[in-house]
This record gives structure tokens, sequence and C-alpha cells, in this order.
């Protein structure tokens, strides 16, 4: 009896994108008051050795064939990765966060420019400032940290939130197609090879490119009708 495969498991593992936080490195540095100016001594310029001759590329492998599904088998396996890597549906997702992880990391920057430029000029000319020009500039750099750190947390909950949103959007077009293939190739079992539960196995049994080509008819747009 053929048993219909449900993937409810699964996952995309954060989907190649990355589970750091996306705003980790632009923590800003803390305000210090202006402190006496003392004169700075060059630092000695090192020599710096020839740049190596660069070698050439090495040719690039031929892509090898997927290998023929074993016949008669029972049990089989998917690469979610490969499967969201290699499929339209998989990099249109990826597209969408790595664009929206852009436009935040660029606010970000230009927000961080804009405190660290007022932070510039409290060490640099704070000194020289009266004492209401001074407070206002300190009370400026304190309103943009605060700024800069809730908009930090907020585009990463955004970018959370999206990243969320594409792996549904792609689990319930994928899961169908995953039941379609394993039905067709006759299989009780469909394993999941990121959770790493076989030590080995036929590489003839790896349903990903068939999933990924029958998820990718189904994004190709239909053929004009003849006249």
């Amino acid at each position: 009896m053929k048993v219909s495969v449900r993937a409810a498991s699964f996952t995309l593992a954060a989907m190649a994108i990355g589970a750091a936080p996306v705003f980790a490195q632009q923590q800003p540095p803390p305000t210090q008051r202006p402190a006496a100016q003392t004169p700075t001594q060059p630092r000695p310029v090192m020599p710096q050795p020839p740049a190596a001759p660069a070698q050439p590329a090495a040719p690039a492998a031929a892509p090898q064939p997927p290998k023929p599904f074993p016949v008669g088998a029972k049990v089989a396996f998917i690469n979610p990765q490969a499967i969201f890597q290699q499929s339209a549906e998989g990099k249109a997702a990826l597209g969408r966060v790595n664009a929206l992880i852009q436009k935040k990391q660029k606010e970000g920057e230009d927000k961080a420019k804009l405190l660290q430029g007022n932070q510039q000029k409290l060490q640099t000319s704070g000194s020289v400032m009266n004492e209401a020009a001074r407070t206002q500039l300190e009370r400026e750099i304190d309103r943009e940290q605060k700024e800069l750190e809730r908009f930090q947390q907020d585009a990463q909950a955004e970018i959370n939130e999206l990243q969320q949103e594409v792996q549904n959007d792609f689990l319930k077009k994928v899961n169908p197609v995953i039941d379609a293939v394993a039905t067709e190739k006759g299989v009780q079992i469909v394993l999941n090879a990121d959770a790493q539960i076989f030590a080995w196995a036929d590489m003839g049994l790896d349903l990903s490119p068939d999933i990924v080509k029958k998820l990718d008819a189904q994004k190709a747009p239909a053929a004009a009708p003849k006249e």
C-alpha cells in the first residue's frame, strides 16, 4: 500500500539566509565627554610584501547527471536546502529577503553615520562650545543612539517576519509536489536529509532534482495558444 507523504517536518534551516542577527555589527560607540587634546604621533608605515601573482582559476567540474532512481525502491529522501536553493520559487523567496536585508542595512548605516558625525563633533569641538550648545548636542546624540537601537530591533523583527512568511509560502507549494513525486516513484517513506538520520544512501534515492523540476514546471508560464 502506498503511503502519501506529508512533509510536516520539512524545514529550511533558516533558508540558507543565515540565523545571525543582521545588525549585530552596527552597535553605536558610546558617547564620551570631550577630553583634553593631545598631539598624536604618526604611526610608522610598515612595508608591504609584494603581491603574489594571480593563479589561473581551475576549470569548473562539469555537473554530473542525477543517478537513476533504483527500480522497486520503497524508501527515498529529500534535501530541503537543495530544493530551496535550486528551485525558482526558493530563489525568488531568497531574493525578497535579501532585498529587505540590504534596504534595512543601508538605512541603518545612514543613521549610524549621522550619529557618529555628531559624536565626533562633540569629541573635537565640545570643549569650546558653550554649556547650552554642548548640552543640546549631547541630547541629540542620546536621541540618535536610542533611535538607532530601536531601528535595528524593528528591522531585525521585520526581516525575521519575512523569512517566516516566505518559508511558510514555500512549504505550502512544495509539500504537494513531494507527495506527487513520491507517489510517482511508488515509495512509501521519504526521509529528510537535513535530519541526518542515515549515514549513507544511494544518491539515486534523492528525489530533490525531480521535486525542483516539477516545482519549476508549475511556476513556468503557460504557452500561448496556437492560432
